[in-house]
């Protein structure tokens, strides 16, 4: 059994907490280390428990405490070579990381970290490189696909894959369109190179998941382009018109941005 747990998922930090009963995880590391540990310690748990650090990419929402996390904490930090580049250059990561906790992952080779299995595979979005993970124990596959800026034959695949996914769902196009952002940033969030809609995670979801699906988490909400009812919503209505029952065929919950999950069993 693995369990999971949202720490913040969001442009304000992004980080996902996942163990064994050996080992655990933590896929990306945005929020303030402060917090960090006060998330850690309401769920009975400590960082220094934590096996190593996988980053998704190199924008700030999802390395913020990698400095603190490697040299205060003395975790590894795993991530591809361009985005340990992106990290060593980024103004919100102090202090920077030392030779000694800095671990390269390539795309579609495995790490083994204890008793988990770790794939990074590329994922398409604006920084200077970006991926998913899968995590595999004891017959058990977890996905997580965050910061998408369109949908891939192999992030099909992943999906096809997944046990138990994480899944971003960042907007609502007409609330993007009509909202306040300038037309440069609609434009980029928009993009292939930008985030998902509600619409577009619908339908990665309704083509693509098969019965081996459990549960599936909606993240990276935006704030002021999108809502959790709303994505929910727009979610379920586009699987019902492809035959799948939220909460019978599969589950579909939806990850706050600033709060804590819940404790999720991956069994």
């Amino acid at each position: 059994m693995m369990k999971f747990i949202s720490l913040g998922s969001g442009s304000s930090g992004n980080s996902y907490y996942l163990a064994s009963e050996s080992t655990a995880i933590l896929i990306d590391a945005g929020i303030g280390v402060r917090t960090l540990k006060r998330h850690f310690k309401t769920f009975g748990l400590s960082l220094e428990s934590l096996s190593a650090v996988f980053i998704t990419h190199d924008h700030a929402d999802h390395i913020k405490s990698v400095g603190n996390l490697a040299n205060e904490y003395h975790r590894l930090i795993y991530a591809t070579e361009p985005v340990h580049g992106g990290i060593n250059r980024n103004y919100c990561v102090s202090p920077k990381l030392t030779a000694e906790h800095v671990r390269y992952v390539e795309k579609g080779k495995s790490v083994q970290i204890g008793d988990l299995c770790i794939t990074p595979f590329e994922v398409p979005h604006d920084s200077s490189d970006c991926v998913g993970y899968r995590v595999v124990h004891d017959g058990v596959t977890f996905c997580l696909i965050t910061d998408v800026g369109h949908i891939t034959p192999e992030l099909e695949e992943k999906v096809g894959q997944a046990n138990y996914l994480v899944l971003e769902a960042n907007h609502d196009e007409d609330m993007l369109m009509m909202g306040p952002y300038p037309a440069y940033l609609k434009e980029r969030i928009r993009s292939g190179r930008g985030h998902l809609s509600n619409k577009e995670s619908a339908r990665l979801l309704a083509e693509h998941a098969t019965p081996a699906l459990r549960h599936a988490w909606l993240c990276h909400l935006s704030e002021e382009n999108n809502h959790p009812e709303l994505a929910r919503k727009t979610v379920e209505t586009v699987l019902r018109g492809y035959g799948i029952a939220c909460g019978t065929d599969f589950k579909v919950d939806i990850l706050k941005r600033k709060v804590p999950s819940e404790v999720f069993e991956l069994t």
